[in-house]
C-alpha cells in the first residue's frame, strides 16, 4: 500500500502527453507560419483586385484579422514551447511534495 501511494499516478499518463507536445510544437510553428503566409498572400491579392470601396474594406478587415489571428497562434505556440520546461519542473516538484507528505503521514 505504501509503494502505491508514493508513486505518482499521473506520471504514466503525463509523460507521453508531454513528449507528444514537445514533438508536435516545432512542426506546428512551421505549419502555422506557412499557412499564415499563404492565406495572407491570398487576402492581399483580393485586396489588390478589389475595385469597389466596400470590397476593398472587407478585404482589408479580413487581412487585418488574419494577421492578428496568426500572430496570436504563433505567440501561443512559442509560449507553450518555452513553458514546457517550467511545467515539467512544477509537476516534478508537486510529485516530490506529495511523496514527502505521504512519507510523513505513514510514519
Amino acid at each position: 500500500m505504501y509503494l502505491l501511494l508514493t508513486a505518482n499516478p499521473f506520471d504514466t499518463v503525463s509523460k507521453p502527453i508531454i513528449s507528444l507536445l514537445e514533438m508536435a510544437l516545432t512542426p506546428a510553428l512551421g505549419i502555422v507560419g506557412a499557412l499564415g503566409a499563404i492565406y495572407c498572400i491570398i487576402l492581399g491579392a483580393k485586396l489588390a483586385k478589389a475595385e469597389e470601396p466596400q470590397d476593398r474594406e472587407k478585404a482589408k478587415n479580413s487581412l487585418k484579422n488574419a494577421i492578428i489571428g496568426f500572430v496570436l497562434i504563433f505567440v501561443l505556440i512559442v509560449v507553450l514551447k518555452l513553458g514546457m520546461t517550467a511545467m515539467r519542473t512544477w509537476m516534478e516538484g508537486a510529485t516530490k511534495a506529495t511523496a514527502a507528505a505521504m512519507d510523513l503521514y505513514w510514519m
